[in-house]
């Protein structure tokens, strides 16, 4: 049993296109699944393809994953799910694509830039803020250094690992500068300083790769961030039905 975990079952939503062909789709909720097989934090995982999203249906989840596998069908979708997730404070893990879109977001609605676009839906857009990686990294693994102190760091115990991506994209570093200034942090960099990780130390739990988590072998056990988030939306699930209880408590017996 790991000790700390809550004990109240968390519902979270997949967010993204399921498809028997991307490898994250299904090994993210084999990670959680063996979450709870070890005593951890117990997960309900539940699907919602970005054409399906709905704000207020989201933000009654106790965490969110927007996970790999864009283009997505509903680029809207995909924004409002990472928008949600952000201004409501539900717990959010962004992977791979969803690093991308939660990226995006950010720079619309927290940073003001309305037209800030993501290459692979709109290439000809004026203002990229998502971007062609210069050297794509799908089926490709490489060192990252984290940021001492970050969440990242703390949560894998070390300020040096090993990231796995199928990814062509990443943030345009021209708009880097305006992202921190609104109060992303990024914390995690390749051997070459470019971007792989980003949080938002204002949030009860956001975070952000643009490797996915999802492809460590499984004989290494759950990817740490993914262990994080699922404890985050356990104490979301906790706090959420405490304070159910307290509204049940205050209207008195039989009311």
């Amino acid at each position: 049993m790991e000790t700390g975990d809550c004990t109240h079952t968390a519902r979270v939503a997949l967010v993204g296109d399921r498809s028997p062909h991307v490898p994250a789709h299904l090994r993210g909720p084999r990670m959680l699944a063996a979450l709870a097989a070890a005593g951890g934090p117990v997960v309900e995982p539940y699907w919602i393809g970005t054409e399906e999203v709905d704000a207020e249906e989201l933000a009654g989840f106790d965490g969110v994953w927007l996970v790999p596998g864009s283009p997505y069908r509903s680029e809207a979708g995909a924004v409002a799910a990472a928008r949600t997730a952000r201004e409501r404070g539900v717990p959010f893990l962004g992977t791979c694509g969803g690093f991308q879109h939660a990226v995006l977001e950010f720079a619309r609605h927290a940073c003001g830039i309305a037209g800030a676009a993501h290459a692979e839906q709109q290439p000809d857009a004026g203002e990229l803020v998502i971007v062609p990686l210069s050297c794509s990294l799908y089926r490709q693994e490489g060192g990252i250094r984290l940021a001492p102190g970050s969440a990242a760091a703390r949560l894998l115990g070390a300020e040096r690992a090993t990231a796995r991506y199928n990814c062509g994209y990443t943030p345009a570093p021209g708009y880097l500068e305006v992202l921190r200034a609104h109060g992303m942090r990024f914390t995690g960099h390749d051997l070459d300083g470019e971007v792989r990780v980003a949080e938002l130390p204002s949030h009860p739990f956001w975070l952000a790769t643009l490797f996915q988590p999802e492809l460590t072998p499984e004989h290494e056990g759950p990817h740490p961030f993914v262990r994080a988030f699922a404890r985050a939306s356990a104490r979301t699930a906790a706090a959420r039905a405490d304070a159910a209880r307290e509204v049940r408590l205050s209207r008195g017996p039989g009311r």
